[in-house]
């Protein structure tokens, strides 16, 4: 299995503020805010009731009925609690369902950009990963064509990922519905619709779940979360819905793997859900502004081009025009010393190792020229980092 990019990037970026460098990090995808005051205290108030056992296996029933009623308010999918089950962050929830219904040799139809771990999940289970490139030219998303030429008798599942990371590109309802007619030609494919940023989404239409249709709801698994649009990371709280059959099949898988996840956090999920979601739209109104920001100084550095993301907190610019170039440094000792970036990878070390800015190769997304850099940062932070970026490869020849 490939390391994780995102995490790897991070720890370097890490390695290097620990050996006292001013390193700007623009390589994690986690929001920079506090878990908002009520979420907390509701944590408190578990630890106080002694909500300190064992959990359930899919998770407790009364945060399973928040995300049902959660689902059938904002994303109008029926949902019952027995079809959800309550996973150590998202990124368990998807690797559950992966697990439990890919076998060796079938094939997963995934559209790129897509999130480092995609791969590596089917992969894991045995899989085979089918990739379908949507470049900066789409908008970043797949057509119908695109979706109906890469299924073959041995397609077994259909990742989509809405708004996306990387790119941040948000399907339209008339695009989600023509992806569904294709779709509903397939019936053993199942679709797993991972919608962790649905909350941040800056287009007037907003989010549009796939549970909203219908027609495919008979194999279709949504997996969402807390971590984004509550700035709850590192409590570890995702789910998925879904078919009965799949979602007893990850419950077992999950019961002989780690069990059911951490008691206080799911409490304070919970909250989270049940609560007031002002918080949500505030934060969602702090990231529409730090895009325009990045955007407009993105746009400033030389040789990159830009798609405005309309969903969740990155740019994913393509540098491409910048491959193929070295950037000369005169030492000491009098000699010159060059670095050629001819890889996007190339490209993110220099500006991490040069500028101070850590940022992820869009290799590592599975579509090549591209980085990707998150605004889940103060303003300050974005406008120091794009003014070295835009300095470091300004001195590229």
């Amino acid at each position: 299995m490939a390391v994780s990019a995102t995490l790897a990037m991070s720890q370097k970026s890490s390695e290097l503020k620990a050996a006292g460098v001013d390193v700007v990090n623009l390589s994690v995808g986690e929001p920079d805010f506090d878990t908002p005051l009520h979420i907390k205290d509701a944590a408190k108030r578990a630890i106080d009731d002694n909500f300190t056992h064992y959990s359930p296996v899919p998770g407790y029933m009364s945060l399973r009925e928040a995300i049902a009623d959660k689902l059938r308010n904002e994303n109008h999918a029926d949902y019952t609690p027995a079809q959800i089950v309550v996973s150590t962050g998202a990124k368990q929830a998807l690797s559950n369902v992966i697990m439990a219904t890919v076998n060796a040799g079938d094939e997963v139809v995934i559209p790129v950009p897509a999130w480092v771990s995609y791969v590596e999940m089917v992969k894991l289970a045995e899989g085979e990963p089918v990739l379908i490139p949507a470049p900066m030219e789409q908008g970043f998303k797949i057509t119908p064509a695109q979706l109906a030429g890469a299924i073959t008798p041995k397609t077994r599942m259909v990742m989509l990922c809405s708004p996306s990371n990387p790119s941040g590109a948000v399907y339209t309802r008339d695009e989600i519905a023509a992806l569904v007619e294709v779709l509903k030609q397939y019936p053993r494919i199942i679709i797993l619709s991972d919608e962790i940023y649905e909350h941040i989404n800056y287009t007037a239409e907003g989010h549009v779940s796939f549970g909203e249709f219908p027609e495919i709801a008979d194999r279709l698994v949504i997996v969402n979360g807390v971590s984004k649009a509550y700035a709850m990371t590192g409590w570890r709280i995702g789910f998925m819905a879904g078919p009965l059959d799949i979602a007893k099949a990850t419950t077992k898988l999950q019961g002989q793997t780690t069990s059911g996840t951490g008691s206080i956090a799911q409490k304070a999920a919970e909250a989270a859900y049940r609560g007031s979601q002002e918080c949500v739209v505030e934060m969602c109104e702090a990231f529409r502004r730090r895009r325009d920001l990045i955007t407009a100084l993105a746009r400033e550095i030389p040789g990159w081009r830009l798609d405005v993301p309309q969903g969740a907190f990155y740019i994913f610019p393509d540098v491409s025009a910048c491959l193929g170039k070295a950037a000369r440094r005169d030492m000491p000792d009098g000699t010159v010393s060059v670095t050629e970036i001819v890889t996007d990878n190339d490209l993110a070390m220099y500006l991490l190792e040069e500028a101070h800015v850590a940022t992820v190769a869009g290799s590592a997304f599975c579509l090549p020229g591209y980085l990707r850099l998150s605004y889940a940062a103060s303003d300050d932070q974005l406008r120091e980092a794009m003014a070295r970026i835009k300095d470091a490869i300004s001195r590229l020849v």
